[in-house]
């Protein structure tokens, strides 16, 4: 009897589960859309973070900029999100695509200052070895001069 119980119980909530609990908006933010909007929002969330400043100084406000970007408001993306939110797998499903793209422009990002590191480090070499060719005797105005 109390195994029949704990079956009826697990049954009832993975039924629960599959329904489900907001009907579709009809201006649903598409997924894709979704995706990059979040991921934008990351972005910018991280910058306000660490430039605060500079988005205040330009009078940037993020995430207007982020909703006028996508052509979206307010009101749209909270009961886009909160549909999503209702489907866990979907919901998981665009973070991960969030998270995969995050990931990508960051490995992206690390390649471009590994080159330009290089950049930096052949020219600073480079320099380097100028004023170390400008000391030598050899270039010295006259060397060839002397008895």
């Amino acid at each position: 009897m109390n195994r029949f119980r704990i079956v009826i119980i697990v049954l009832a909530c993975l039924t629960a589960c599959g329904e489900k609990l907001i009907e579709q908006p009809e201006n649903l933010i598409p997924k894709d859309k979704m995706v990059l909007i979040l991921r934008d929002m990351a972005l910018i969330n991280a910058a306000k973070g660490a430039n605060l400043g500079i988005l205040k100084d330009n009078a940037v406000e993020p995430t207007r900029y982020v909703f006028e970007k996508y052509g979206i408001d307010s009101a749209q993306f909270v009961v886009s999100d909160r549909y999503y939110a209702s489907l866990p797998v979907e919901y998981e499903a665009i973070y991960t695509e969030v998270e995969a793209s995050l990931d990508a422009t960051r490995i992206e990002l690390e390649e471009e200052k590994k080159i330009t590191d290089s950049l930096k480090l052949l020219e600073s070499k480079r320099t380097r070895e100028t004023v170390l060719d400008s000391l030598k005797p050899s270039s010295i105005v006259g060397k060839d001069s002397l008895p």
